[in-house]
């Protein structure tokens, strides 16, 4: 009995000693921590810097969201025109001499129809821009206002600001497409129609830069500080020349966006 209670205290004693710290064994153990402190602080490294970019890449989705947010959206179904075509210019010019001249209007001109055409984009851009549509039931086609009318209510104030075209901004334009249409609904007369697509490069502040004397670069459409301020323009013309009809030119396509939102998007 006396053996069974000896085996009993010793028992004890070793759960005791077991529960009691053990200086040695935490200071062996803080040891081994020291040792492993540098590959644990290395492996941290890449978490620190990922942390020090994240205001950056903040400020960058920022930057990107305002950018959205004041981006044009596309106003029309309608592609993108900004540069001239070769055969297009050879068939244009075709077409004016010897059809658009000989049968529809012995006076037509180009260029002047090029002068009314940079004035009519000042006054439906204005338009578009206060968001006054009803106005332009004599200038562009009702089609065209239908589809123009919910697209403008959706722009902010600073979108609806980047529409406004002045005349005098202008530093390119051509017609890039000049086209002739039948309409044979009407058995008893058909209808004529001549369509003119026109492209307008236009930089922001270029009146103003030229009154001041200021050097325009040839190539401010890739220059960074002009990127902004650059935008095309491509409107659509129609006018009816069916015998015994009198018609104006009439805007059926209004589209309208900045040079580099077109690049980002190609990349």
């Amino acid at each position: 009995m006396q053996h069974t209670l000896r085996r009993s205290l010793g028992m004890a004693r070793l759960s005791l000693t077991r529960l009691q710290p053990r200086p040695t064994l935490a200071a062996s153990r803080g040891q081994e921590a020291g040792s492993i402190t540098t590959p644990l602080s290395t492996a941290t490294q890449p978490a620190s810097r990922s942390f020090a970019s994240l205001p950056q890449e903040q400020d960058k989705k920022e930057q990107n969201a305002r950018e959205s947010l004041n981006r044009l959206p596309r106003l029309m179904d309608f592609p993108e025109i900004v540069w001239p075509s070769a055969l297009n210019t050879l068939k244009n010019w075709i077409t004016i001499q010897f059809i658009i001249r000989p049968y529809f209007d012995s006076e037509f001109q180009l260029k002047e129809f090029i002068y009314g055409a940079k004035q009519a984009l000042q006054v439906v851009s204005s338009k578009l821009m206060g968001g006054d549509l009803d106005s332009l039931d004599t200038l562009v086609s009702p089609e065209a206002i239908a589809e123009l009318r919910p697209v403008i209510q959706k722009l902010s104030m600073t979108q609806r600001r980047q529409l406004e075209i002045k005349e005098s901004d202008i530093y390119l334009s051509f017609p890039y497409q000049v086209g002739i249409m039948f309409d044979d609904a009407n058995d008893k007369l058909q209808k004529r129609f001549v369509e003119i697509t026109m492209v307008f490069h236009v930089m922001r502040g270029l009146s103003e830069m030229r009154e001041r004397g200021e050097e325009i670069p040839w190539n401010m459409g890739t220059l960074p500080e002009y990127q902004d301020k650059v935008f095309i323009c491509n409107y659509r013309f129609v006018k009816e020349f069916t015998a015994g009809q009198q018609s104006d030119w009439t805007v059926n396509v209004a589209n309208q966006f900045r040079a580099i939102d077109l690049i980002n998007e190609t990349k």
